[in-house]
């Protein structure tokens, strides 16, 4: 049961009929990994907490440059030079000290996601560059664990949701086959604008709470969205029988 203290903070999510005490304890309750604390993750894992995920993962190699200054919204100038993951969990501790908070600070490989993705209930990629993407949606397919990918670059965003468990869902790989040559293009290269970020982490966000308490989610549908014209659009995708992650072929 939720204490008195609780019930009063989440007071607002538990009158939600889609969400009560039951879809509030289920979020206490889960294990979510964020992968990246960079601009996708940092409003991912301030949403995430202060909503009472009880038990989050935070992984991050890099240190906080004063280029990420513009759009990783937990940083200030004081944190430049520290590790992203570290000093996320400082700040997100904060605002929520009843959140347990793992750091994994270095970079994700295949052994890590081996340790960590069977005990998840969620994986979230917030990583900006797509090597890391197919390694967490491989490592998500192989353990069955749901998977909330967002990306963003210029004006432009993209979020999807991978869930392994159902037989019919399509993954990243589906989606964007690997190529010999990787495409270049990413904040580094082509700019962002800050907030498409946050409207994509809000997607993620919203994705994994619906997830975690039980709600319909969408499988097989691209989100898309146009900062420029403020629309989304949603595609829809198949599972692909010969993809080498989730296919027969796999």
């Amino acid at each position: 049961m939720l204490t008195s203290k609780e019930q009063l903070r989440y007071s607002r999510q538990i009158m939600l009929k889609q969400i009560g005490e039951e879809g509030q304890l289920s979020l206490q309750n889960a294990k979510v990994m964020i992968v990246g604390m960079g601009g996708l993750g940092n409003p991912v894992s301030l949403y995430l907490a202060t909503a009472g995920v009880g038990n989050l993962f935070i992984a991050d190699g890099d240190s906080v440059d004063i280029t990420n200054l513009q759009r990783q919204i937990l940083f200030t100038e004081s944190d430049i030079d520290k590790n992203k993951a570290d000093t996320a969990a400082e700040k997100l501790q904060e605002h929520n000290s009843d959140t347990s908070i793992e750091v994994i600070d270095e970079m994700l490989d295949g052994e890590l996601c081996d340790y960590y993705f069977p005990t998840m209930d969620l994986v979230i990629d917030c990583s900006d560059n797509i090597q890391t993407r197919y390694l967490v949606n491989k490592h998500c397919v192989e353990h069955k664990v749901p998977l909330i990918v967002g990306a963003a670059t210029g004006f432009d965003g993209q979020q999807l949701v991978v869930d392994p468990r159902n037989a019919e869902s399509a993954c990243y790989h589906c989606l964007f086959p690997e190529s010999k040559k990787p495409p270049e293009n990413n904040c580094q290269t082509v700019g962002i604008v800050g907030p498409v970020l946050s409207i994509v982490a809000g997607m993620q966000s919203l994705q994994a709470i619906k997830l975690l308490t039980g709600n319909m989610i969408h499988i097989n549908q691209l989100n898309l969205f146009d900062g420029l014209s403020n629309k989304w659009q949603q595609f829809k995708m198949k599972k692909q029988e010969s993809c080498k992650v989730c296919g027969h072929s796999a």
